[in-house]
């Protein structure tokens, strides 16, 4: 019942426009009928609660039944995280003041809440910076997220100009650690590190790396690239892939190896997001991104709802496996 309830609230707010449009770039892909394609994707959607944006990200078209069963399609990821994540502290991750508060232990540099009766604390906290990062309370995908030169505003006109474009969350910058800057270095490159509380205990089930592309941003969709990270070793071992489909067996812009990368502080880092996971256990899965400086890694930000989007995407399968059995195997046990 449970199963069909999402089935049919899912009908009633998809988009036709868009999925036919879905329909017809695979048609195009694949040399396949669309009526075919399009009763595929509808049976995809009963079957394995996947939506047609599922079926054309997983290349769900080019699996079979057994390869289809492993992959986490959005409907099975809502299902751990109402399970798993008690709504009431949702709040928690998704304010960035409370995050930020809750977790200062964590975060590994200085900050300040901007409101319209602080200026003279904004003065202090930027008269030593040459840059700052400027972040709204609400938001993801790294949108409204930007680097300030400081020296290129009037303090005041900065002043007004962050309050209007309510960025009203500002960081010191991270120094990245150097390993990682030679990947990237005009961008923080992130680990998003999901963790499974299993009897108050926190596991990692699945770990990645964002890679910036000339942007400040590392994020999937705002034009950074994201690759698996294996979880025991801290390894990379399959190309960065882009929003646009591109692979990248070496960063285009620095030269650098993506296959092989070893991230530095690896243990550092899952001890990290498996403490911080400790501290809700409210919220039994959880997305956390995390930054290695130049004293060690570092919390950015977490999220309640860490999308199933860059875990299975179809280059960093091996034989169309999604990671359905990893999640199954850590709840499991």
């Amino acid at each position: 019942m449970q199963k069909l309830k999402y089935v049919i609230g899912r009908i009633f707010s998809i988009n036709l426009r868009n999925m036919f449009a879905t329909v017809n770039r695979i048609s195009k892909k694949t040399g396949r009928m669309r009526i075919i394609i399009l009763i595929d994707m509808i049976w995809c959607g009963f079957k394995y609660l996947a939506g047609y944006i599922d079926y054309e990200l997983f290349a769900m078209y080019e699996l079979n039944a057994k390869q289809r069963e492993t992959v986490l399609t959005r409907g099975k990821n809502d299902r751990y995280i109402k399970k798993l994540n008690d709504r009431n502290y949702w709040h928690l991750l998704q304010n960035k003041e409370e995050f930020n508060k809750k977790f200062i232990k964590f975060i590994g540099r200085d900050f300040l809440f901007l409101n319209n009766e602080n200026k003279e604390e904004f003065k202090k906290f930027i008269i030593n910076k040459k840059e700052i990062m400027v972040k709204p309370l609400l938001g993801a995908c790294g949108k409204g997220i930007e680097k300030i030169n400081v020296s290129d505003y009037q303090i005041d006109d900065l002043y007004e100009k962050l309050l209007k474009n309510k960025q009203v969350l500002l960081e010191e910058v991270v120094i990245q650690n150097e390993i990682m800057k030679k990947m990237h270095p005009h961008s923080i490159n992130t680990l998003r590190i999901v963790t499974i509380l299993k009897d108050s205990q926190p596991r990692v089930v699945v770990s990645y790396m964002r890679i910036g592309n000339g942007k400040a941003v590392d994020n999937f969709n705002s034009g950074g690239m994201v690759v698996p990270v294996e979880v025991e070793t801290g390894k990379i071992k399959y190309p960065a892939l882009d929003k646009k489909g591109e692979l990248y067996e070496k960063h285009p812009m620095t030269g650098e190896n993506i296959i092989g990368f070893l991230v530095p502080e690896w243990n550092e880092v899952l001890q990290l997001a498996q403490q911080a996971a400790s501290e809700i256990p409210q919220l039994g899965i959880v997305g956390w991104d995390v930054a290695i400086s130049e004293k060690g890694p570092v919390l950015i930000e977490a999220n309640h709802f860490p999308g199933h989007d860059i875990y299975q995407l179809p280059p960093h399968r091996q034989n169309g496996i999604g990671i359905l059995p990893v999640f199954e195997k850590i709840l499991k046990n």
